[in-house]
């Protein structure tokens, strides 16, 4: 195991073939701030570059996964168009959706706001029993911006989606399961271990089938079916030559 934490807001370490991003703000219940999304986007580009790595685990130290971005530094922009500029300085959420890897979240006790965002992201979501969820921008005269707009109605669909965004209700992670915000649950006590065997086996996996599937996802959902059929199939040919 090679275990590195060069940064001020994560833990990051590389265990064989997997990477693992741990958001490391407890004490504010991994709030999402400025120094994150810096220290964010270096982790995520350093899993991108490194071969060696070939499956991503996220997950959040403390009581919770994430409790939104941190209204101190975000919220107190003089306009909502200058906070979004702050957050997009780095694309943290590109980088995310075409990470080439696949990325597993394990989520507990609170996954709100940008937490539930960047778990929106990510390919597969294991929450523990009890965690939290909600999207309370809208109470805050705000909107989802880091694609919680998007992400969510792809997962559960527009109504659902709708239900979630403009009364900001929380639910429990059962119903998020029924909902499609989250692919699978687990005891508290052995999610980490659970989201590590799934990381470690999904690692295990023909990198370039890997990788060309979640291409074809990624580009084949803004198709219309005959055109993404056409797509699939002709990287399927490139796969058996």
């Amino acid at each position: 195991m090679t275990t590195s934490s060069p940064f001020e807001t994560l833990l990051f370490q590389k265990d064989g073939a997997v990477a693992h991003i741990s958001l490391n703000r407890p004490q504010v219940v991994n709030a999402y701030n400025i120094q994150m999304r810096d220290d964010f986007s270096e982790a995520l580009s350093a899993v991108q570059l490194d071969q060696e790595v070939r499956a991503l685990l996220i997950t959040g130290e403390g009581r919770g996964f994430c409790a939104g971005a941190d209204l101190t530094e975000f919220g107190s922009a003089p306009s909502q168009v200058i906070a979004r500029q702050v957050r997009w300085e780095r694309d943290i959420w590109g980088q995310l959706v075409n990470l080439d890897k696949p990325v597993v979240a394990a989520v507990h006790g609170y996954c709100i706001g940008s937490g539930l965002e960047i778990a929106l992201l990510c390919d597969l979501r294991i929450a523990a029993a009890g965690t939290v969820f909600a999207l309370p921008e809208v109470q805050l005269g705000m909107i989802p911006a880091a694609g919680g707009t998007q992400t969510l109605p792809r997962s559960a669909g527009r109504s659902q989606a709708l239900d979630l965004l403009l009364t900001g209700l929380r639910i429990q992670a059962e119903e998020a399961l029924t909902m499609g915000l989250v692919t699978r649950l687990s005891a508290p006590q052995s999610l980490r271990n659970e989201a590590r065997r799934l990381a470690e086996d999904l690692a295990d996996l023909p990198t370039e089938a890997v990788t060309a599937m979640k291409g074809l996802l990624r580009h084949g959902m803004d198709l219309d079916l005959p055109q993404a059929l056409d797509l699939e199939s002709r990287v399927a040919a490139r796969l058996t030559i």
